[in-house]
């Protein structure tokens, strides 16, 4: 057999061996959402993925309920959206000066944020919770808030430097010449340019929110301030037998505000800083 018959051979035997590969992976992930969208229309759910007999609306019936769906999503909304708020806000004036700024302490204090990020959230909420009942915040949804801006701050703040990092310096002088702040330049010269990174730090932001089961369920005391990603948990015990099509149309209906908020920033994502010409002259 010639040489070159020999390589092609081993090239496609490769090629299909990695294309094997990724077809098996996303085999893996594709099969739990198929049956989470399936058995969400399927009157006699079970384990198994399988297409039902008829497709019907009565498990999404059952559980659009104000105490089961309603007041839980609306818990999710206020605690994700008012930590993500404060997250970015937090993100975006701690990145600033280290980006902007020289300093001996910046890479120190990097090293350090990376450091946070690594800190499992099991290894610190016993002393958290003790603060927070010395300090009444135990079962209020601001505390709950604000330790959900703590835990994410950290990498946002590298997220957001490396992005800040991006937008030419030049920009801001010209802005000081004209007599603005830097709490101005940042407002209205950085943060506009820089729309896709604040659109990565957002939206991650609010997912790792969105889906933290274990700082609510730590915080949180009275049922009426529980968030969807903990009232979950009632499907699987506190109403007896599990109900497959009624858990699974309850996970779709969880799952819609993360992504609308993907598809509300999707053209930032894929958009560029567009500063080519800026700087130019």
């Amino acid at each position: 057999m010639p040489v070159r018959t020999r390589l092609r051979s081993r090239r496609t035997g490769r090629r299909l061996a990695a294309d094997a590969g990724l077809l098996a992976v996303a085999a893996a992930f594709a099969l739990p959402l198929a049956w989470v969208v399936l058995s969400a229309l399927d009157p006699h759910a079970g384990l198994r993925v399988r297409v039902p007999d008829g497709l019907t609306l009565d498990n999404f019936d059952a559980v659009l309920k104000p105490d089961i769906t309603y007041t839980p999503l609306l818990n999710s909304l206020i605690l994700c959206g008012g930590g993500t708020l404060l997250t970015v806000v937090c993100a975006a004036l701690a990145a600033y000066p280290l980006s902007r700024f020289r300093s001996r302490l910046n890479r120190p204090f990097l090293l350090t944020i990376l450091f946070a990020t690594c800190l499992p959230i099991t290894a610190i909420m016993v002393p958290v919770y003790a603060l927070f009942v010395r300090v009444n915040l135990i079962d209020t949804v601001q505390g709950t808030i604000f330790f959900f801006a703590a835990s994410q701050l950290p990498f946002a703040i590298w997220l957001m430097k490396n992005f800040m990092d991006g937008v030419p310096k030049e920009l801001e002088e010209a802005a000081w010449t004209d007599g603005a702040s830097s709490l101005q330049s940042l407002v209205r010269i950085v943060l506009p340019l820089m729309g896709p990174g604040v659109a990565v730090v957002t939206v991650f932001s609010f997912v790792m929110m969105w889906g933290n089961f274990f700082v609510p369920f730590m915080l949180l005391l009275t049922p009426d301030q529980m968030p969807a990603s903990v009232s979950i948990n009632d499907f699987f015990g506190n109403r007896g037998t599990v109900v497959y099509g009624q858990l699974a149309a309850f996970s779709v209906i969880y799952s819609t505000p993360v992504i609308l908020l993907y598809v509300l920033v999707a053209r930032r994502l894929g958009g560029g800083f567009a500063l080519g010409g800026a700087v130019k002259g």
